[in-house]
């Protein structure tokens, strides 16, 4: 007799692994939308920031448990943030404008 359940009887959050997020419905949906992932990312992008300028300036004062190579990677992982937060921010920009040129 085979007692488990199959992931289609399981709630979203109740899978294995599936955590609820702070600001999500018990569903999956977001209740903040567009607006709360938009600023969680920005806090994601801002915090992967901070922790780059920490580990530089902990390279510059030659903390041995610090490696380059470490914050190299932190570097580029807040680098490819920041620019795909830019080309986030610029394609808005553009679809704001090009709603706002629209004809009625």
């Amino acid at each position: 007799m085979d007692l488990r359940l199959t992931p289609t009887t399981l709630p979203l959050a109740t899978r294995p692994g599936m955590a609820v997020k702070p600001g999500t419905a018990q569903g999956g949906g977001a209740v903040n939308g567009f607006p709360g992932e938009f600023k969680a990312a920005l806090q994601s992008v801002s915090q992967a920031q901070n922790f780059a300028a920490t580990l530089q300036k902990q390279v510059q004062m030659e903390n041995p448990k610090v490696s380059l190579e470490e914050t190299m990677v932190a570097i580029q992982k807040a680098q490819i943030g920041f620019q795909a937060t830019l080309h986030v921010r610029n394609r808005m920009v553009q679809a704001y404008t090009d709603i706002m040129n629209m004809q009625v």
